[in-house]
């Protein structure tokens, strides 16, 4: 498990009336999305029936120079993807979008979250003869939307059968021949929202960040279990899943989101404003100054210095330039790692009593390199702030939280954790308080993995890796 929290993915799809650079467009906001994933990426272009894809290991500039989306070429729809590994393994195989060919047609997919029976459905697909190629829940869902395809009249009419047989978490687009469909999973754990460009282009996104980077006017959030066609006779919603109200992972605010997205109508960037007023009211401290780690922890200081009036200082400068491919072959480079990507800013922090905000703690050992920065910077004091409580459950749904034994609040109590990191106090906002943060949203929220409450059953075991099968297995 690595030391920072990680997203499964963000998903993008477009529906033009006419022939345009939809590859383009798919590129633009993929890059919006980056922050969502950094191990691979991919986009499918539909061009009257015709898919043409490409995909591969990598950031989204990397994989996608001038001469891949000039091959890709023009189009009326296309879907594209950026990922983080929660289910299976990193390789090219995995990379999405999952492009599927059968009797009735070719089907593109894009998925984002995580499936919690998707090693029964995949058995049961086995045992009727399916032969999968992956180990992601992607193509499991593939088989489940292709398995009804056969049967239905349409391809809106397999997803909505499809979905009844999925659980978990699931914001979805898919697109055929004539179609781009966005499904959104009956409980609404993971954003998904529609927008539409100045052409009359429809478009579907994991944020709204995506939407501006296209051009597009946001329309609405899809609402928990919806699904939404786009099609030569324009939009037509599909409720059948609907009726629950749904619960969004809170931490697509404290951490995941960009700040500049809205989420269920609040403000991702208002919202970490609010854990930081509320972080000092929980939390107070006699300090000097203010200062976040870049970047989601970066606004919840400037509400921490709001509520407090202590001054906000910029603490730290990111080196942007630094992507997964980062490769530190000793355990001496691992450890010095953080150096690179962050440097103190020392005139900030020297002489000073420090407030150092960030989103989470898992390990411990990240939060710990960084105080001893801000300690070699001279800062006289450093009380720590964490904008999310303590994670003491794996999630199901999507975030690479996949064991007990690799979380530090686990393990050792408050105290003990302050101690371990080298903090001179320690303050986690509370239960209550990040469940209050997204003022106005239109949902309720998951916090299972601050609880161990989740809103659907769970199972007693789902480990990353739970379709890496051993030889003679």
């Amino acid at each position: 498990m690595n030391n920072q929290i990680h997203e499964e993915c963000g998903v993008f799809g477009i529906y033009s009336h006419q022939k345009t650079d939809v590859a383009y467009r798919t590129y633009h906001a993929l890059f919006a999305l980056q922050h969502r994933g950094q191990e691979s990426c991919g986009i499918v272009v539909n061009d009257n029936g015709v898919f043409s894809h490409h995909k591969d290991l990598g950031l989204v500039p990397e994989v996608f120079g001038h001469n891949n989306l000039e091959k890709l070429g023009d189009g009326n729809i296309a879907v594209g993807h950026v990922r983080y590994s929660t289910t299976g393994k990193s390789n090219r195989t995995n990379a999405q979008p999952l492009v599927v060919r059968h009797v009735k047609g070719p089907m593109a997919i894009a998925h984002n979250g995580n499936l919690i029976n998707a090693h029964k459905l995949r058995e049961k697909y086995e045992l009727k003869g399916a032969i999968f190629h992956s180990t992601n829940d992607t193509e499991v869902i593939s088989y489940a939307i292709t398995e009804q395809r056969l049967i239905q009249p349409s391809i809106e009419k397999a997803v909505e059968k499809a979905v009844g047989e999925l659980e978990g978490a699931f914001s979805l687009v898919i697109m055929s021949p004539q179609k781009l469909i966005a499904v959104r999973d009956p409980n609404g754990f993971r954003p998904l929202c529609m927008g539409k460009c100045s052409d009359g282009s429809i478009v579907f996104a994991s944020e709204t960040c995506a939407l501006d980077s296209v051009g597009a006017e946001f329309i609405r959030d899809l609402d928990a279990g919806e699904i939404v066609v786009a099609d030569g006779d324009g939009i037509r919603s599909i409720r059948t899943h609907c009726g629950k109200k749904g619960t969004i992972c809170v931490f697509e605010y404290v951490y995941f989101a960009r700040p500049d997205s809205v989420i269920q109508g609040c403000s991702v960037h208002k919202a970490r404003l609010k854990a930081g007023e509320l972080l000092w009211k929980e939390h107070p401290v006699e300090a000097d100054v203010v200062i976040g780690v870049p970047d989601s922890g970066l606004d919840a200081a400037l509400g921490f210095s709001h509520a407090s009036g202590i001054p906000y200082g910029v603490g730290f400068v990111k080196n942007r330039y630094i992507g997964r491919t980062f490769i530190q072959p000793t355990q001496a480079q691992r450890t010095n790692a953080v150096r690179i990507k962050l440097n103190v800013v020392k005139d900030v922090v020297r002489d000073k009593r420090v407030v150092l905000i960030d989103d989470s703690i898992v390990r411990g050992t990240t939060c710990a390199r960084i105080v001893n920065l801000l300690r070699e910077a001279g800062a006289k004091e450093i009380h720590m702030r964490i904008s999310c409580p303590p994670f003491i459950n794996q999630c199901y749904f999507g975030t690479d939280i996949d064991s007990k034994e690799n979380l530090i609040a686990c393990k050792l109590t408050l105290p003990e954790i302050c101690r371990e990191v080298g903090a001179d106090s320690l303050g986690y906002l509370s239960v209550d308080g990040v469940k209050s943060i997204a003022e106005g949203a239109d949902c309720d929220f998951c916090v299972g993995c601050f609880t161990g409450n989740y809103p659907v059953a769970v199972p007693d075991v789902m480990p990353k890796d739970k379709f890496e099968y051993k030889i003679g297995e």
